[in-house]
């Protein structure tokens, strides 16, 4: 096909404010993902929106048990709790109050 341009796992976007950090977790408008490297504000960088198995920073006070519905908050911190936020995938470990990262099944961006 002529117009095919790239499978899409990954999508090379424009850092916000305040720039990226590899392997953290962000919103680039509709778009979620894991930044693949880390860029300064307005240099281009990879957003892994493909799925998978990620350790995410997560809402220390919250106990998660396997398979629990994960949601983001607009900061890009996984939590549990639904309200205001994102859903962006499940837990595929137990993880405890308190502790800071949670192992997450992210869904697709799209």
């Amino acid at each position: 096909m002529k117009n095919f341009i790239q499978p899409g796992k990954t999508l090379t976007l424009t850092a916000p404010v305040g720039g990226v950090i590899g392997g953290n977790f962000y919103f680039i408008g509709s778009a979620f993902g894991v930044a693949c490297g880390s860029a300064d504000a307005g240099e281009k960088f990879d957003l892994d929106v493909s799925g998978g198995v990620f350790e995410l920073t997560k809402n220390s006070a919250e106990a998660w048990t396997e398979g629990a519905p994960i949601y983001a908050t607009a900061a890009g911190v996984m939590t549990v709790t639904s309200t205001d936020n994102t859903k962006v995938g499940i837990a595929v470990a137990a993880a405890a109050n308190p502790s800071g990262v949670g192992r997450v099944r992210l869904n697709a961006s799209f």
